[in-house]
């Protein structure tokens, strides 16, 4: 479908312009005539050069959580749709951002609802938003929607920050200490195994292990760095093949500590995104399919598929997720409770609550157990290095002394 500009005249001779999306001319006509307006021209709307920029141009999700709470608030206030739009396209600071809300304005005052305004735009707002915002707008409550939305988006915004305040000081500390063993073994090293060798005499074996990886690292740091691209870039391109994905995933579900945030961040994610969904108007079925599409980890995907397959079949909710092995015994339990109720979004809502706290709980054991695990691998590695530089030079005070 095109997007054409019409321009017509109305019974009692009123000029009117406006665009709409269709297939072709003839149905542009058509479905003005239909509403009482003769068209004199109808041409195709031009589309804009769009530049994308390398940097700054992608739309996060504190954008869309901050866009969706401001378009809640004016929809509750009574602005008509195409106001809200268009004073949400002029303040966004992102400009892919603002020109995207742009568009879904003008496909909105063309006709399009705004589910289907949304649909265009996928690397933007995706099947979750989109589905609850068309379950929204059969159901007339469209603003409470986007609420639910925004508060989902904000506590999906808050569980990444921990898990990546969890991981950026090991990883920092890391990255230093590798950057310091590089530099020692490549320029450090080579002026203390000079000094050695013009003193002449055997070296202690410590110190000849350090300066034979010295050697090595200096002879082939191309090599090295060469092995280790292709590495990096082998295992990116295997983790994008399914069956890559699925065992790189499941060896991470089945590490120690690591395998246990992990499959607690899943849960919490699949319980509150089923819980917005269902809440919200949406078939299971089809939330089940979209909380797989979202799961990030192909193993919870995978069995979330399953279940789905199997409640087509006629089964509940709770008996395939068992079947899976992949859902702790506690949260198919509470499941099984919120179907026999009659409450199964409000069950799945506290699922996820008490999860989101035991992230936060196993974030914070992460944390404690990475720091002095790290500081000790680091004391050993540099600490033999400096202990193998200094043992001929404390042989030859013995000597001499």
């Amino acid at each position: 479908m095109e997007t054409y500009v019409w321009i017509g005249k109305t019974r009692d001779g009123k000029r009117q312009k406006g665009e709409l999306a269709a297939k072709n001319k003839d149905e542009v006509i058509s479905i003005m005539r239909k509403q009482n307006i003769m068209i004199t021209s109808v041409t195709t709307r031009s589309k804009k050069l769009s530049i994308k920029l390398p940097f700054g141009s992608k739309v996060g999700d504190k954008d869309i959580a901050v866009f969706t709470r401001q378009f809640a608030t004016m929809i509750d206030a009574g602005l008509p749709l195409v106001q809200c739009l268009d004073i949400l396209s002029k303040q966004a600071d992102n400009k892919t951002f603002a020109s995207a809300i742009n568009d879904i304005r003008q496909d909105v005052e063309a006709g399009s609802t705004y589910a289907d305004a949304l649909k265009k735009h996928p690397a933007v707002f995706g099947d979750l938003y989109v589905n609850m915002v068309a379950a929204g707008e059969l159901g007339g409550i469209l603003d409470t929607i986007l609420n639910r939305l925004s508060k989902y988006i904000e506590k999906n915004i808050r569980l990444k920050r921990q898990v990546k305040a969890a991981l950026f000081y090991p990883a920092t500390i890391v990255a230093v200490a590798f950057i310091v063993i590089v530099v020692l073994l490549v320029y450090v090293i080579p002026i203390f195994a000079k000094m050695f060798t013009d003193f002449g005499g055997t070296l202690p074996a410590p110190t000849r292990m350090v300066i034979g990886a010295s050697n090595f690292m200096r002879s082939n740091i191309l090599i090295i760095i060469g092995i280790l691209a292709a590495a990096i870039f082998g295992a990116r391109k295997y983790y994008k093949t399914q069956n890559g994905r699925l065992v790189v995933d499941n060896i991470v579900l089945k590490m120690p500590v690591f395998g246990m945030l992990a499959r607690k961040i899943s849960v919490a994610n699949f319980t509150r995104t089923l819980g917005t969904l269902i809440s919200s108007g949406v078939p299971i079925l089809d939330g089940l399919e979209i909380v797989a599409k979202t799961s990030g980890n192909k193993v919870v995907e995978n069995a979330i598929y399953a279940t789905r397959q199997s409640i087509s079949e006629g089964k509940t909710l709770s008996e395939p997720l068992e079947t899976t092995k992949v859902f702790p015994p506690m949260v198919v339990q509470m499941i099984a409770v919120g179907e026999t109720t009659g409450a199964l979004d409000a069950m799945l809502s506290k699922i996820a609550d008490f999860y989101d706290e035991e992230v936060d709980s196993t974030v914070g054991i992460l944390t404690s157990l990475l720091e002095p695990i790290l500081m000790i691998f680091l004391g050993i590695v540099i600490g033999f290095i400096v202990v193998a530089m200094y043992l001929p030079i404390f042989k030859m005070a013995g000597t001499i002394g």
